[in-house]
């Protein structure tokens, strides 16, 4: 009986596991980085999670949670309510519609398509902003936020992907 209870809970522990890393990186994500001539410009590490999750185990991170993670960076961050939500489901939807695409392909592939993603995920944000504000805003802060989104998903991937092996294989 006890054994039943210990797996069954070893078991939703190691679900929450895309859940709860996704979250954490929000966390991180959300720290500035005080590069000179930009206010603040933040790593999306959550998107680099969301791409990785949705492409290898779309089971454990379902768009009802992912709503959810993008309200709560709204309600941390004070963007706007909702508006990170919607570019996480817009990724969602783009990441699960290509998903049989990316499956099996090479590391380089999934580079090139998390680049594609992180551009359109910042053109979406800066579009809402520039509408929310009625202005023309500059667009070199999101553009230097998803740069380094790019250059630093292999060692996201690289982590995410030990984490898959340890926790969910």
């Amino acid at each position: 009986m006890a054994g039943g209870l210990f797996n069954q809970l070893d078991q939703t522990a190691r679900n929450l596991v895309p859940f709860t890393v996704t979250v954490l990186a929000m966390l991180v994500g959300m720290v500035p980085l005080p590069l000179p001539g930009y206010a603040m410009v933040t790593v999306p590490f959550m998107l680099m999670c969301l791409f990785y999750w949705v492409i290898h185990r779309p089971d454990l991170l379902r768009p009802l949670v992912v709503f959810a993670i993008g309200l709560l960076q709204d309600l941390i961050g004070g963007t706007p309510i909702g508006s990170t939500s919607m570019v996480l489901i817009m990724a969602y939807w783009l990441l699960i519609t290509q998903r049989r695409f990316f499956l099996g392909r090479s590391f380089v592939m999934l580079w090139i398509g998390f680049a594609l993603v992180a551009t359109g995920a910042a053109a979406v944000q800066w579009s809402v902003f520039a509408l929310m504000t009625a202005s023309l805003l500059d667009a070199r802060p999101v553009l230097v936020q998803a740069l380094m989104g790019v250059a630093l998903f292999p060692l996201m991937a690289w982590l995410l992907q030990r984490l898959h092996r340890a926790y969910l294989s």
